[in-house]
Parts: structure tokens; C-alpha cells; sequence
């Protein structure tokens, strides 16, 4: 019997193909010359895609598979999946989710660190010989006992939640809905980022979520506030962040998502206001093993009984 076809968009690890490879014909996008040419011949027989939270899946690549039934994606966030595609066609689509949950949260704990303590210039201060030449570096800010404000209040938001509980802060948050938590609730973002010391994105990206941390809600950090975003880049307006910073209508920056990845604008770049990271907010072995491993899972049960062990909340009912 042929094993059915499945088309990889992204990488994958040496031990994924191997578990794929033993179940599907595997073709690889970027293998592909001329798509166009290849999915006019190849485009009917596949029916499962694995892709990732970066790439997704292409408009003119779901229309030329006629037949496809499965999405698994390697990453939390499934906003470049045409998802209402997707439920339209019966397709199913998966994602990652709880197994990058605690990595994500310690990524937000480094870029928290690192910003109010200083630890770019400190970093600096101690490799050049200025300690030695000039003296103690200036004094930096503590994280203890701050009002820390949480964009999204999910999976994520709560393990970052938890992990914060060391400095002693007040959490507060603010999602489309209050929920069943011993937090103080915003309705408002802009009055919530108004009583934050720090804000900490973990949204999910979409039209929905598009540059809600605006200039309005940006200013209203104010002038000793800082914004972390770990979420997605469309999150924050980031030309309102540049000139927020440049202004110092808003104290610092730690990001590890962009806009436009993997480009960073030199402005975000130069300045002393910032922490920037290269999305690596799940970049350990352990957990990207872990979400190989979950991709995969997803694609074999699929093929097993027609389900996913993980499916993105649109497509649950499928």
C-alpha cells in the first residue's frame, strides 16, 4: 500500500524526517524548482502539510492541494494558516501548544532581567575595563515588587504568571474576556498599561491583535515603564515603539519577536533602551525536541484515525 503524501514546508529535524519518513512520501518545498509545474502533476496526492508558526502555509500553495486534510505546525502560534480556509475545506490544522509553555515564560524572566538591571551596559561596563578605569557602573532597577501587567492571559501567560512569583509582584492582565484568576482584570489596556511598571505581551498575533500596543498604550507605559513582547511582532506598533523610545515617553524594550523577522530596524538596533533577542523564546533543545515531537505525533495519530492530538481551537470540532 503507497503511504500517502505529505509536503514539508520549513525544516525539520534529522529525527522527525526519520519518524515521517517511515510514513509518508515526504516532498520538501524548498526542494521544489518550479511549484507550479510540480503541483500540477503532484498537488491532488498530498494530503498532509507540516509546516511552522513562521511560514505556514502559502495561499497559492493550499489552492493547488486539492486534497489536503491535515495542517500540523510546529509552534504555538498558527496565525499564518488561513484557518477559516482551513474549517471551509474540513481541514485540520495542529500546533504545539504547553510543551514550550516554561521556556517562553524563562525567555520572559531573561529579557525582564536584563532590562531593569542593566545588563547590556553592565555587560559592557565589566569586558571593556571601565569598572576598572571609571568606576561602578550606575545603579539599576529592581524587579521586586512591581505591578506587572500581562497582554493575553492563556497557557503562556499564566506559566509567566507563575514563574514571576518570586519578585513578589502584583500581577494584573488584560484578555477579551475575564477569567477565573486571582489577578486584577483590565478591560481597558490603556488603563492597565497605565498602572504597569512592566507589560508583558503573550497575545496571540492575527487582525484581531494587530499593533494593539499602540502609541496610545506605549505612552501610557510611560517614561519608567518597560514592554517585553514574546508574543508576535504585529502585536506592537513598532514604529510608535521607535518613537516612544527615542522620545522617552517609554523606558526600555526586551523583544524577541519583530515585526518583519528577520529584519530589526537599525533604530531598535542603536538604541540603549533596548533588549532584542533573534525569537528564540523556545530555542532550547529540550523544547524544540519536544515540539518535533508533538508535530509528528500530530501527522501519525491523523494517519492512524483521522484525528490530531492537538488542534488549534478553530479547527477542534473537525
Amino acid at each position: 500500500m503507497s503511504q500517502p503524501e505529505l509536503l514539508q514546508i520549513g525544516g525539520a529535524t534529522a529525527e522527525m524526517r526519520a519518524r515521517l519518513d517511515a510514513e509518508f512520501t515526504v516532498h520538501v518545498l524548498s526542494e521544489i524548482d518550479d511549484f507550479d509545474a510540480w503541483a500540477a502533476t503532484h498537488g491532488a496526492g498530498v494530503e498532509a502539510v507540516m509546516t511552522n508558526g513562521h511560514d505556514g502555509v502559502p495561499a497559492h500553495v493550499m489552492e493547488a492541494l486539492p486534497n489536503l486534510k491535515v495542517v500540523s505546525g510546529y509552534g504555538v502560534g498558527y496565525d499564518a494558516v488561513d484557518t477559516d480556509t482551513c474549517v471551509a475545506r474540513g481541514i485540520k490544522v495542529s500546533h504545539t501548544p504547553n510543551v514550550l509553555n516554561g521556556e517562553v515564560a524563562n525567555t520572559t524572566l531573561l529579557l525582564l532581567l536584563a532590562g531593569l538591571r542593566n545588563f547590556r551596559h553592565d555587560e559592557a561596563w565589566a569586558r571593556s575595563g571601565d569598572w576598572e578605569a571609571k568606576g561602578n557602573a550606575p545603579l539599576s532597577t529592581s524587579p521586586d515588587g512591581k505591578t506587572i501587567g500581562i497582554l493575553g492571559l492563556g497557557r503562556i501567560g499564566q506559566e509567566i504568571a507563575d514563574r514571576l512569583f518570586v519578585f513578589n509582584p502584583e500581577i494584573v492582565y488584560h484578555t477579551r474576556t475575564r477569567k477565573d484568576v486571582p489577578y486584577t482584570y483590565y478591560a481597558d489596556l490603556v488603563e492597565m498599561a497605565r498602572a504597569c511598571d512592566v507589560l508583558v505581551c503573550i497575545t496571540p498575533g492575527g487582525a484581531s491583535t494587530n499593533k494593539i500596543v499602540n502609541k496610545d498604550v506605549l505612552e501610557a507605559l510611560g517614561p519608567e515603564g518597560m514592554l517585553i513582547n514574546v508574543s508576535r511582532g504585529s502585536v506592537v506598533d513598532e514604529d510608535a515603539l521607535i518613537a516612544a523610545l527615542d522620545s522617552g515617553k517609554l523606558g526600555m524594550a526586551g523583544l524577541d519577536v519583530f515585526e518583519r523577522e528577520p529584519h530589526i530596524p537599525d533604530a531598535l538596533k542603536a538604541s540603549d533602551r533596548t533588549v532584542l533577542l533573534p525569537h528564540v523564546g523556545s530555542a532550547t533543545h529540550e523544547t524544540r525536541a519536544a515540539m518535533g515531537a508533538l508535530t509528528v505525533d500530530n501527522l501519525l495519530q491523523w494517519k492512524a484515525d483521522g484525528t490530531v492530538k492537538t488542534p488549534v481551537p478553530e479547527c477542534a470540532h473537525l
